[in-house]
């Protein structure tokens, strides 16, 4: 009759915003001012437009997935991620932790979302107003067959609890995940400096709308 909670052992926390490319510019200025010179290697991502997950392995197989919720408290949804086809049940390969939380987000494609709506116009069903609402709608079925007609699919950028990490830095992470099988965006980029960043900001911005999610 509903899902149960799941309290987080990491908080999943939300992003802070530079609303303009002079703000990304003075908080780059804060960035090296605290690293007193130290060079500093940004990773660029893109934000996807969906519901925050996160997904608990134990010794390489999935035993829980849950929604952010507040950020400390979440839902258990295990049964409704089983069915998304991309997310590995198992994941493998050298350096697997114990204990791996994986933490990403759980989307809609555009056209999937067009496909989807289209459908449910021809029964007489229901319309979803974007892609995220038909992620997060179809996530939130207390009926998993349901879920699994959806097209839904993830990409994972973070993590929460984690035995042992693979590497010591945040892209070396990511090409863990994506070797042991996780879905990972392949836009993601090294950039060097706050200028590296607006250009590839700029580059995004021109491919967006060729993107498809």
């Amino acid at each position: 009759e509903a899902f149960a909670p799941v309290t987080h052992r990491m908080p999943m926390t939300s992003l802070d915003n530079a609303m303009d490319l002079d703000e990304l510019a003075a908080w780059g200025e804060r960035v090296a001012k605290g690293l007193d010179g130290a060079s500093c290697v940004y990773v660029c991502e893109l934000k996807i437009d969906g519901l925050a997950m996160s997904l608990r392995y134990e010794q390489g197989r999935l035993v829980q997935a849950a929604t952010r919720g507040d950020g400390r408290v979440g839902e258990d949804v295990t049964a409704n991620v089983s069915t998304i086809a991309e997310l590995p049940k198992r994941v493998t390969g050298p350096g697997v932790p114990e204990v791996l939380e994986v933490r990403g987000e759980v989307y809609m494609g555009h056209a999937d979302f067009a496909a989807l709506n289209a459908k449910a116009e021809a029964f007489g069903g229901k319309i979803f107003a974007n892609p995220r609402n038909a992620a997060a709608g179809s996530l939130r079925q207390l009926d998993p067959k349901i879920t699994a007609a959806r097209p839904l699919k993830f990409f994972a950028y973070a993590w929460g609890e984690v035995r042992e990490l693979p590497a010591t830095t945040q892209m070396g992470v990511i090409e863990a995940f994506a070797s042991w099988g996780l879905p990972t965006n392949p836009l993601m980029k090294l950039c060097r400096s706050v200028e590296e960043l607006i250009a590839q900001y700029r580059l995004i911005e021109s491919q967006r709308a060729e993107l498809g999610y």
